[in-house]
């Protein structure tokens, strides 16, 4: 009885009945120009300590720059940030691994990201999310450490490192992706479905960490390589550790992808542990027969097995197209 209370009491705390704790959705409404009653997103995440399967925190966030750092911490499950127009609703900082901490010495790049999700079960919507350092070194508009993670229509806008994916899995669906050098990296497993990169500048799209227990890495399937100029010129990728596994499925690539298509990060015998692969490449930027011995190209029967369902399902057998409900009204 003790325990029941105790709960009761926390649940008026934050503002939520015991009804909505049990089943129904626990929605919050954050606006910039104070019209709601969350002015900033983190205020917003910090008013309900988690979220369930049958009960998600649902954030709504009105059109608006919000100029903050947000942390979604490890407890903060099944959380819901949901947007009206990603173009018109933007998170976004300026941190750069160069800056000075407290320490006198340089914070580091993954101390830089806009917004860190640690959470497992979180999904975003019509969301921008922000790093405009500029070309000043490593900025990260997100880091990821959460575990089955979803973004949809969101725009992921930076330099260099704009998107850490260091843990877990994640699936971006229908999402734009705009940097410079290795805008695209980390450890984990994730699948882009039909997402648009944009390179601004020579660089690298990505730069995998994959472990070599992983089967796979990043997986972009009917997306499209593009560039700020018909000058720039890029590579698919580059190894940040020795599996990277990185590979590319029926995707549009413009001029701006270098005819090799993969760079072994000047460390040779990466050649031989690295997994970067590609199937029905179109545009002008494929080019199979110039490409690096070392990269694979796959088959039919072989892109038939790589899909969400079977990248991301891991031992709990995670589908990110199961009865998924578009919270956005």
């Amino acid at each position: 009885m003790r325990i029941r209370f105790a709960t009761l009491a926390l649940l008026l705390l934050v503002g939520l009945t015991a009804g909505e704790a049990k089943g129904a959705p626990v929605e919050l409404v954050v606006a910039a120009d104070g019209s709601a009653k969350y002015r900033t997103i983190q205020e917003a995440v910090m008013a309900v300590p988690a979220g369930t399967a049958d009960s998600p925190v649902i954030i709504r966030i009105k059109p608006g720059t919000y100029k903050e750092l947000v942390y979604v911490q490890r407890e903060k499950r099944f959380f819901h940030f949901v947007g009206e127009d990603a173009a018109k609703t933007v998170i976004t900082y300026d941190l750069n691994a160069n800056l000075k901490g407290l320490d006198g010495k340089p914070i580091g790049t993954f101390r830089t990201p806009t917004v860190q999700i640690d959470a497992d079960d979180f999904t975003a919507e019509n969301v921008t999310f922000e790093n405009s350092a500029g070309p000043v070194g490593q900025a990260l508009a997100v880091r990821v450490d959460g575990d089955r993670v979803v973004f949809r229509n969101c725009r992921f806008l930076g330099w260099q490192d704009t998107i850490l994916l260091n843990r877990g899995r994640q699936y971006f669906e229908n999402c734009y992706i705009a940097g410079h050098v290795d805008f695209i990296f980390g450890a984990a497993t994730a699948f882009f479905e039909r997402c648009h990169i944009h390179a601004l500048r020579d660089g690298y799209l990505t730069a995998a960490s994959t472990p070599d227990n992983a089967t796979y890495g990043f997986v972009f399937r009917r997306c499209n390589v593009s560039s700020e100029k018909p000058a720039v010129k890029v590579y698919l990728g580059r190894p940040w550790r020795a599996y990277s596994a990185v590979t590319f499925i029926e995707t549009e690539m413009s001029a701006s992808v270098r005819p090799e298509g993969w760079h072994n990060w000047n460390f040779p015998e990466r050649e031989k542990t690295v997994r970067y692969a590609e199937y029905g490449s179109t545009g002008p930027g494929a080019n199979p027969a110039a490409r690096v011995a070392w990269a694979r190209r796959l088959t039919k029967s072989e892109v038939n097995n790589i899909t969400p369902e079977k990248v991301l399902a891991g031992a709990d057998g995670w589908n990110p197209l199961k009865g998924v409900t578009h919270t956005r009204r």
